[in-house]
């Protein structure tokens, strides 16, 4: 039995190297990171972690540190799926979504890593293994760059090895979304894979008038054309626009996978490992995605993620997000000919420099 000896959530504010922006969350100056570390009764760690867009980390941490911490210490961490029933069940009634499966999403991912450890063995490797190497693109936050920024940020992805890139849409006149694209396109050749993300920016009429100006540019899907609570519209983008939708980064039940997915609404489903339960609930996500014969995707926490879409054989891309902690990990996120390769280190292979976190420690 490996006995939860202790719970120790951290709260961080790292700021970002340059203001980034989307269509809805505005200007973007630093984000938030929630860690959690797990120890058993042999000394055993795992690490587990959520981020947020620079909003709410607050909460976040409390209900890790105040809440989920009471439920599990003393349990065997190996029972991951009673723990996960266990916190869902006991904060469903004030929590179901928002900071409370942030939170837990922490947690679980930290158990799994935990358990990893203790198996002497890498995560996608526990997971059920598939392929190491996976298929990934770089997530630009650039809805407001000059396209001369827009292409030297391009190609300086294109020198790290990317293969795969994701530009921003939803400016306020579709025409200069389209001239953005069509630039992209020819600046990239047409085989090449380039995807487009509106960040929730349109109702479903507008984000079909959308897809049908994209469509002549061949982007590979249209990511988040919609608010993630309008199920019904994301099936008539879907059916209506022309394009793949990829969505599911603001979904935080396999539940609300399974409605989504069932009505015909997303093409690329996308979990965040961060915020969608945990790696539990992520991987269920993936198998719910083949059940419908669907290739599945990931947002965020590229350096976890990875491990899981090696499990995968379903998977699609894996995104890197724009949100990337290389400054603060031991072994950041490798990209070798357009594929990130999940290491072979026990656990889910990332090792926070907490000395270099410390200064930025938001309690």
């Amino acid at each position: 039995m490996a006995r939860l000896e202790r719970i120790e959530a951290g709260f961080y504010r790292i700021p970002l190297p340059e203001v980034l922006t989307d269509s809805t969350h505005g200007a973007m100056r630093a984000f938030e990171i929630v860690t959690a570390r797990v120890r058993d009764a042999d000394g055993a760690e795992g690490v587990g972690y959520t981020f947020t867009v620079g909003r709410n980390g607050g909460a976040v941490h409390d209900t890790l540190a105040r809440e989920i911490a009471e439920l599990v210490v003393g349990e065997d961490a190996d029972l991951i799926e009673a723990l996960w029933r266990r916190v869902w069940w006991a904060l469903h009634y004030g929590g179901r979504g928002g900071p409370t499966v942030l939170a837990l999403s922490a947690f679980d991912t930290a158990l799994w890593d935990l358990k990893a450890k203790r198996a002497g063995t890498a995560l996608w490797r526990l997971l059920g293994g598939h392929d190491p190497r996976v298929p990934c693109y770089a997530g630009g936050i650039d809805l407001d760059l000059p396209l001369d920024a827009l292409l030297r940020q391009t190609d300086a992805n294109l020198a790290r090895g990317f293969r795969a890139i994701k530009m921003k849409v939803g400016r306020p006149d579709l025409r200069e979304d389209v001239e953005r694209l069509a630039a992209m396109r020819a600046h990239l050749g047409g085989n090449f894979p380039l995807m487009v993300d509106a960040n929730m920016a349109w109702t479903a009429d507008q984000a079909i008038r959308a897809a049908r100006a994209f469509a002549p540019h061949d982007p590979l899907w249209l990511e988040e054309p919609t608010i993630p609570e309008d199920v019904a519209g994301h099936a008539r983008i879907l059916r209506e626009g022309g394009l793949p939708i990829a969505a599911g980064e603001n979904l935080r039940s396999v539940w609300e996978f399974q409605a989504l997915i069932s009505a015909g609404g997303v093409a690329y489903p996308e979990p965040d490992v961060t915020n969608c339960g945990g790696v539990t609930a992520f991987m269920k996500v993936a198998r719910l995605a083949e059940a419908f014969n669907l290739p599945v995707t990931s947002h965020g926490a590229h350096d976890i993620t990875v491990q899981l879409l090696a499990a995968c054989p379903n998977r699609s891309f894996l995104e890197a997000h724009g949100f990337g902690l290389d400054r603060f990990v031991g072994h950041p996120l490798r990209i070798e000919e357009g594929r990130a390769v999940a290491p072979d280190r026990p656990g889910h292979g990332v090792s926070f420099d907490w000395n270099a976190l410390e200064p930025l420690r938001a309690t």
